[in-house]
């Protein structure tokens, strides 16, 4: 049987740090700093949301990020220049191994979907500027039952909206609060330690594989199942 594999997208196929050379032509050297809390304030309003069950899509919580990150960082950002901000935040870079991983992927051997807090229609312009679209299976967004991930009912609903069961099911994130959450949840997971200095969260379960790229995903995943 297949395994089915879901991919997260901002983080994992997607660089949420695309706008760094834009960033540092609006504030110089304050663009990691600012984009580093523009990218936790996004993730913190979702999950805030999520557990207040005031649900917003997932560009809401990236509007209200911008907007704490400018106030944080003291940058007078113009209404015009965040709209533009915005705009190109809709249109982030996939990471180099992205494409690559993805088309090594054997699809009797793997049914791969892209899984994501973005809606369908945001993740599907990201995932085909990028041509990571066509390696694909489908796009499964937490958008139709209006909550966040780590909440285990977006779990649930991947499983029901791919046909699949937990035993064979894998999330890749490089996001640790994804991989903790598709954890206790029951499926497997694999963490995408896509730098030296990140950091897995103390917690009371690991990630089933530790990877530092997408390149040979597939292949390590089949060694780590004894496929």
């Amino acid at each position: 049987m297949a395994i089915t594999l879901a991919f997260d997208v901002y983080g994992t196929l997607i660089n949420t740090h695309g706008l760094l050379t834009q960033l540092k032509e609006l504030m110089g050297d304050s663009a990691q700093s600012f984009s580093d809390t523009w990218r936790e304030k996004q993730l913190e309003y979702s999950f805030r949301r999520s557990l207040m069950r005031s649900y917003l899509p997932f560009s809401e919580c990236t509007r209200s990020a911008l907007e704490y990150a400018c106030k944080s960082h003291r940058v007078d950002v113009s209404a015009e220049q965040k709209f533009q901000l915005l705009s190109l935040y809709a249109e982030l870079p996939a990471f180099q191994d992205t494409q690559h991983g993805l088309a090594m992927l054997n699809h009797e051997q793997f049914r791969p979907y892209a899984f994501s807090n973005g809606t369908e229609a945001a993740v599907r312009k990201l995932l085909q500027a990028s041509g990571a679209d066509q390696y694909l299976l489908d796009i499964v967004s937490v958008d139709d039952i209006k909550s966040f991930k780590p909440d285990p009912a977006v779990y649930e609903y991947f499983l029901q909206r791919s046909a699949s069961d937990k035993k064979q099911s894998w999330l890749i994130s490089s996001n640790p609060f994804d991989v903790i959450g598709a954890l206790n949840f029951g499926m497997k997971a694999a963490w995408v330690k896509r730098t030296d200095a990140a950091l897995f969260d103390d917690w009371e379960v690991t990630p089933t594989l530790i990877v530092d790229s997408l390149e040979r995903i597939g292949e390590q995943i089949l060694q780590e199942s004894g496929v």
